[in-house]
């Protein structure tokens, strides 16, 4: 009944941010010509304004919202450790160094689709390292040691952002930090599309895991025992989470505390049902990423504040909070 009670709550919330998102911008707009627009009428500049501009923002930010909260859910069961999140395999540092480096020489407004494609590329890179790296070392893929090649690999993706900065124009590297703290400002059908066609599929075959990730959580050995092929469902679970993660990065930037602070608000709401917690995960961070998405433009309008930024003045204290009440818990 909690779970039932919890999924009809979110629906709500996340209708209820999505029309929030569609009328509030700089152009006022009520919520009667807001609901009339996405239902056909209003006029012209009212279309372009809440068709073209807004709802398409707004479904980016479900997507990545949702993807990066079903990422960290995955994630935290994989690694067994309610505190993992969907960077820690350095996947978002792959992101960044390529971002960076198509914004240093200069092809990123030459190309509309250069910065979210080399982002992507950075970040495939990134998982394909942790996994050579981690199969080299453990054939099995021990999560201890995807973990270290994780931290190992996002070290050097650290290291190679500050290297490409150093070397570039303030220009350019004005441009690699702006992008590096996250915005949905870019959003467009194109992109849209894109993530969806990434994140709608891959989810639905996270969400296929969730109950050999129930048995996986009781420990490997009896799992294997219990009948579940361990080893693929590890592979599975990391790729297709990386790949989700990937694809929000690629097209929104680098945005923290969503795949973190999510799941684990979900967790303490509705247990540890991987079942129940996945897609009530992608619906809570669907709802919560567009919700930053709205105070990121609304709180110093006209100026737009990162949503990375939001994420975390946002993030960091709920986490505070979630923490000290699974402690006492």
């Amino acid at each position: 009944m909690k779970g039932w009670v919890a999924t009809v709550a979110l629906v709500a919330a996340l209708a209820g941010s999505l029309l929030v998102a569609i009328r509030f911008g700089s152009v006022p707009l009520g919520t009667a010509e807001t609901i009339g627009t996405l239902l056909g009428g209003g006029t012209p500049e009212q279309r372009l304004i809440v068709l073209g501009l807004r709802l398409p923002r707004a479904l980016l930010g479900l997507l990545v919202g949702g993807g990066l909260a079903l990422a960290g859910a995955t994630f935290q069961a994989l690694l067994r450790n309610p505190l993992a999140e969907p960077y820690i395999l350095g996947i978002s540092g792959g992101a960044a160094t390529g971002a960076v480096a198509v914004l240093a020489l200069g092809l990123g407004a030459g190309v509309a689709w250069s910065l979210p494609l080399a982002s992507f590329a950075g970040a495939v890179l990134a998982i394909g390292l942790v996994f050579g790296v981690a199969g080299a070392a453990d054939r099995a893929l021990d999560v201890r040691v995807v973990l270290l090649a994780g931290v190992v690999v996002g070290s050097f993706f650290t290291a190679a952002v500050a290297f490409i900065l150093s070397m570039s124009e303030a220009q350019a590297m004005r441009g690699a930090v702006l992008w590096m703290m996250g915005s949905l400002a870019g959003a467009d059908w194109r992109a849209v599309g894109v993530v969806a066609a990434y994140t709608l599929p891959a989810s639905l075959l996270l969400l296929g895991l969730a109950r050999a990730l129930n048995v996986l959580s009781i420990g490997e050995e009896t799992a294997s025992y219990l009948g579940t092929d361990v080893e693929r469902t590890k592979r599975a679970g990391f790729l297709i989470a990386s790949l989700i993660t990937a694809a929000g990065v690629a097209a929104a930037g680098v945005i923290g505390f969503v795949g973190l602070v999510v799941p684990h608000a979900v967790r303490l709401v509705v247990g540890s049902d991987y079942r129940v917690l996945m897609p009530l995960s992608f619906l809570a961070g669907a709802t919560f990423l567009t919700l930053a998405d709205v105070l990121a433009r609304s709180v110093l309008a006209p100026t737009e504040v990162p949503i990375g930024v939001v994420t975390a003045f946002v993030g960091v204290p709920l986490f505070l909070v979630l923490l000290r009440r699974s402690l006492s818990a």
